[in-house]
């Protein structure tokens, strides 16, 4: 049986090992989209596949991370901490292995899954260790560590991808997940399960809201392969939308709901959450389809592609609290109003790239312009989001606020290639409608529609069908990607609109100094938690 630290050590090493927990969920969020071409010329699956190795895990996550805090409350924060980290480690392992997209995909679910399980519990976990008054620095430090990991993740990952495989990005993982285990076990203690606050966990809600989520989810990637009127769209779509009403339902009616249905009267936090779901569903869209266009159609290798990215990260570092501290001055409204604005003129900017693009003249200007946008914004909305709260349901409001951002990133993401394979199916078929082709040009044109972000192959065509295919494929993918930067930049802009019509200076003050990373970290500072009792 281990023997307890002292008490100042045993808090260094509980806050160490809640940083690894999450530092290896975040990092592995924002790998995985560095690394999808590599995968999909690996495993196959095209876009669809792509899309979905994303979206398994923002589903899972979506659907269960409200209840993640409710098992802790319930079983032990240390118990389900515990859980969600050797339960990642082991679906990172089985990612690592997957010899089929298939695979991978239901690996990545369990990895959200799990994430669910270890991100609210990584926070009871420093709640419970410090006191009040050492809380601030505690979970100051573990936001930190977390927003490093968005800086440091697409360049290991394109790294590991270039240097390595794909398949190293998953299995770096378990060593940190052992270490973290073995700090938890020496220094996080055990609390009797049943010692929360008496309330009951969700599983009834959490079920039918990942029914609800999973079915239009499913109907949308699907879509571009079988139409609008085929039997599994059209039974996604309507058996979706029963699971999401019933989840509603259930809400509303059961005595401790994942979704406190209620807050969303609070005029701020309804409109709040609506921006955050507009600005977060922009946000997916702009990182998926940014890193495949570069690579598949611009020639970026993965360590570029990660790296291409890198500058919008540092200038939300450098600049956010300073906007929030201006935002606590001043108060949200301007800042939740004006930032979606300008970052939608860093994604207009961006959807001007063509097959070629110099990154410092043609990349980086929009994604400075984009991040200027992003640091005006996440710390106010944030802030904005918990004042409506009163102190007692601060906690859940945040969780709230998560599961939106991540629940808007899953949706846009199936949207977006429902939209863009249309759009670039019908450009190819324009463009090579009154060119004759031979049934090895019609194939290479037909998988490149599959994947649609991608250089056709044309090796072995005639040299002028050769052109003419090439072409057509490389235009119709310039195409498809300006109409889903379009959409993002029209879904910030959104955002943007909502926060000027709707958000008022709120009376409760919640500083958004604290609040810098907003969702893009996970989870704001302590003014997100609910206090214990």
């Amino acid at each position: 049986m281990a023997v307890p630290a002292p008490d100042a050590r045993r808090k260094r090493l509980t806050l160490a090992a809640a940083i690894m927990g999450s530092f290896v969920a975040g990092l592995d969020a924002t790998v995985v989209n560095v690394a999808l071409p590599a995968i999909e010329r690996e495993l196959g699956g095209g876009l669809a596949g792509q899309q979905w190795v994303s979206n398994a895990y923002l589903l899972a996550l979506g659907s269960l991370i409200l209840i993640g805090g409710s098992l802790g409350d319930v079983y032990g924060e240390r118990r389900v901490f515990s859980l969600g980290v050797a339960g990642f480690g082991v679906a990172s392992l089985l990612c690592a292995l997957a010899p089929s997209i298939e695979s991978l995909v239901a690996a990545r679910a369990l990895q959200g899954i799990f994430g669910a399980l270890l991100m609210p519990s990584a926070l009871a976990v420093i709640v419970a260790a410090f006191a009040p008054a050492e809380r601030g620095a505690a979970i100051g430090s573990w936001t930190a560590w977390a927003g490093i990991a968005t800086v440091v993740g697409p360049f290991v990952g394109g790294w590991l991808v270039d240097a390595a495989s794909w398949r190293w990005i998953f299995l770096v993982n378990v060593p940190f997940v052992l270490v973290t285990l073995a700090l938890v076990r020496v220094a996080v203690p055990a609390r009797a399960p049943g010692a929360g606050d008496g309330r009951r966990v969700d599983l009834v809600g959490a079920a039918l809201c990942a029914g609800g989520l999973a079915g239009p989810v499913f109907a949308l990637i699907r879509q571009p392969l079988d139409g609008w009127a085929s039997v599994p769209v059209l039974a996604g779509l309507l058996g979706g939308a029963l699971l999401f009403g019933a989840f509603l339902r259930h809400e509303a009616r059961t005595a401790d709901p994942m979704l406190p249905l209620g807050l969303f009267r609070r005029r701020n936090f309804a409109a709040g959450n609506a921006e955050t779901f507009a600005m977060y569903g922009g946000l997916g869209i702009t990182f998926f389809l940014l890193v495949l266009f570069l690579q598949q159609v611009a020639g970026y290798d993965a360590l570029q592609a990660g790296l291409a990215t890198l500058p919008t990260t540092l200038v939300m570092f450098l600049l956010s609290k300073r906007f929030g501290a201006l935002a606590d001055r001043h108060g949200p409204r301007l800042f939740m109003g004006g930032g979606p604005l300008v970052a939608a003129a860093g994604l207009v900017l961006l959807s001007r790239l063509d097959a070629t693009p110099d990154y410092a003249r043609d990349v980086l200007p929009g994604l400075l312009v984009f991040a200027l946008g992003l640091a005006l914004t996440v710390a106010p909305l944030t802030a904005a989001v918990l004042a409506d709260a009163d102190e007692r349901n601060a906690g859940i409001a945040s969780g709230v606020n998560n599961a939106v951002a991540r629940v808007a990133g899953l949706v846009a993401i199936a949207a977006l290639g429902a939209i863009v394979a249309g759009s670039f199916a019908s450009e190819v078929d324009r463009a090579l409608r009154d060119v004759p082709l031979t049934p090895a040009a019609r194939q290479a044109v037909a998988e490149a529609e599959r994947e649609t972000f991608a250089r056709a192959d044309v090796s072995g065509l005639p040299p002028r069908e050769a052109r003419a295919v090439a072409s057509a494929v490389e235009q119709a993918s310039v195409d498809a990607f300006r109409t889903g930067m379009t959409i993002s930049a029209l879904l910030v802009a959104l955002g943007g609109a909502i926060g000027l019509a709707l958000i008022r200076n709120p009376a409760r003050a919640v500083r958004a100094e604290g609040c810098a990373g907003g969702q893009l970290a996970g989870v704001p500072e302590e003014v997100g938690i609910a206090p214990r009792t």
